[in-house]
């Protein structure tokens, strides 16, 4: 029987959204997409917006990233509640979490180096999928390293969940991905763990975000339940890719948004299948008032992933 993660769901109370971007570069056309979702998908529902840096993974972060983003998320119209978190100063919360992973025999240590794990199987989505090495215990030479990582100890049974864009979605852990990472060798939490621990903190009730992260989601329902946290719905949108059907990111240097906001907006709402509107708005606040008021959720497209328009390019 599948880990199902509406029945362990608790009642939904005012909409809770974020926009989560890494600080590894500027914010881009992929970045604006994810973040105009995320932001209209909640203030059309009257509910709050957050906004979290997701800095947990320090040595990719680049300096001052984070505030630039911050900058062009303001320059392009974007109104956040409450404070801006960043994961860089979450450890307590994060190291309290792992504890209790390991006390409920859920989270266990990891010696395999980087090139024993090259040799284990690539599984359906190319990522590869742990065998277990150290499921019952360090062994061999891994127990002469002075560095560990944790992984978690995932169920044989499937997950699944019903994505309110691509509809249900069932994985089973074990064989597509295997017992994986909660925190690193080098002692820097992993995302998967992160994630959970400050989308439960901050309540957040409805996560919205490209549909790279599809196939992430079932390990962060895992851990929510494994956490005895609450599971959000999900809806995942379509990433933008160029003309060689690469995703748009930071680590393809992939452009940053124009300094003029509004044909960028347009571009993006267009993108998500939006309707545009008879006469385009002259303001950013004008485009925000009408996008708020004519979201509509049906007409995001399925595919997951869809060329860059040329009007974005």
């Amino acid at each position: 029987m599948a880990i199902n993660a509406t029945a362990a769901r608790q009642p939904l109370c005012v909409y809770r959204g974020r926009f989560a971007p890494s600080p590894t570069g500027p914010l881009h056309f992929g970045s604006l997409v994810a973040a105009m979702a995320s932001c209209v998908d909640a203030r059309h529902a009257g509910g709050r917006w957050f906004v979290r840096i997701e800095d947990v993974d320090v040595p990719r972060v680049r300096p001052r990233a984070a505030d630039a983003m911050l900058h062009t998320l303001e320059r392009y119209g974007f109104e956040w509640d409450g404070p801006v978190l960043r994961q860089s100063t979450r450890a307590d919360a994060y190291a309290a979490a792992l504890a209790k992973l390991v006390t409920d025999g859920v989270a266990y240590p990891c010696a395999c180096s980087r090139r024993e794990l090259a040799l284990h199987p690539l599984g359906p989505a190319g990522e590869r999928v742990y065998a277990g090495t150290c499921r019952n215990g360090i062994v061999n030479a891994g127990a002469q390293r002075a560095r560990v990582a944790m992984r978690a100890r995932v169920p044989a049974r499937p997950i699944a969940f019903t994505d309110r864009v691509f509809g249900r979605q069932l994985q089973r852990l074990a064989t597509d991905v295997g017992d994986f990472i909660v925190r690193r060798s080098d002692g820097f939490f992993a995302y998967q763990l992160a994630v959970v621990v400050d989308d439960a903190a901050q309540a957040i009730t409805d996560v919205v975000r490209g549909a790279d992260l599809l196939g992430s989601t079932p390990r962060q329902i895992f851990l929510q339940h494994a956490l005895g946290v609450a599971t959000p719905r999900y809806l995942h949108v379509p990433v933008a890719v160029d003309a060689q059907g690469t995703k748009l990111s930071k680590e393809t240097a992939a452009a940053a948004l124009p300094a003029s906001p509004l044909p960028a907006l347009h571009a993006a709402w267009r993108f998500l299948g939006q309707r545009a509107p008879v006469e385009p708005a002259t303001s950013v606040r004008e485009f925000w008032s009408w996008a708020i008021a004519h979201w509509q959720v049906e007409r995001i497209p399925r595919q997951p992933t869809l060329p860059l328009p040329p009007s974005a390019q």
